[in-house]
């Protein structure tokens, strides 16, 4: 479904972002991406969005190239970036526009109000809590149900109960749409509580170490053996592959 081709990002100034990465995702897969500082989360992110271009490889979407910001792709970044001169509904409903108002507003309350933001829709963005905020970043993203919904890290900055609390919400959702969910995070139990399959990244430059196959039914519960097992395990693998040394390729692992 979204096919990820041998893609290498080098900066002008000379930074290697990001080298060789291929990966094949599957239609409605959760993928959590993990890594040290230096090793192209971000940057990876933004080549699928279409924000910048590799310097080789490619983005096939369903068998189409991407090479520019796509409508069936959305991104929710760390920050609201929320439009501050507009309301709550009307920065939910920016992609909508195509949409009759009556119409539109329906669908605009019925993610609200799955998102536990019911009554909100005439809110200005200065009135809400980071929490709320984020919120009304997700909905915007997903009202419009993308193919692909890119996640850089949309939890880290909120407190621990709105973090666990959103991630369960996202996960409700993307089992009604059937989106393919590409999350970056630097939270290994957000990686397992939310993805099929974590990406396990070696830094300088960016490219996979390892790709493990998280198999716990949902919904995970955090507390089991399983759960705590897996985040232990791959908090072993996470510091393995800081360690520098010459890689083979991917190492592919089956967990839980």
């Amino acid at each position: 479904m979204l096919a990820i081709q041998d893609l290498t990002k080098i900066y002008p100034n000379g930074t290697h972002a990001l080298h060789a990465f291929s990966l094949d995702i599957q239609n409605g897969e959760v993928i959590a991406v993990i890594g040290g500082s230096g090793c192209g989360k971000s940057t990876l992110l933004r080549l699928l969005s279409g924000l910048e271009t590799p310097n080789t490889g490619s983005i096939a979407l369903r068998g189409r190239i991407l090479k520019e910001p796509d409508a069936l792709v959305n991104i929710v970044f760390q920050e609201p970036r929320l439009f501050p001169w507009l309301t709550v509904a009307q920065n939910v409903g920016f992609g909508l526009k195509h949409l009759p108002a009556d119409e539109r507003s329906d669908i605009i309350s019925q993610v609200l109000a799955r998102l536990g933001l019911g009554g909100f829709e005439d809110r200005w963005p200065k009135e809400l809590s980071g929490g709320q905020a984020q919120r009304v970043s997700l909905a915007r993203a997903i009202v419009t149900k993308p193919s692909v919904l890119l996640l850089d890290e949309p939890f880290s900055a909120l407190d621990a109960m709105t973090r666990e609390d959103l991630q369960s919400h996202l996960i409700d959702l993307w089992q009604d749409l059937g989106s393919t969910l590409v999350l970056v995070t630097h939270d290994i139990e957000e990686a397992v509580f939310m993805a099929d399959r974590v990406i396990v990244m070696r830094p300088f430059p960016g490219r996979i170490f390892q790709d493990v196959r998280i198999d716990l039914p949902r919904p995970r519960n955090r507390m089991n053996s399983g759960f705590t097992e897996l985040r232990r395990e791959l908090s072993d693998l996470l510091a393995l592959s800081l360690i520098p040394e010459k890689s083979n390729g991917p190492i592919l692992h089956r967990l839980g």
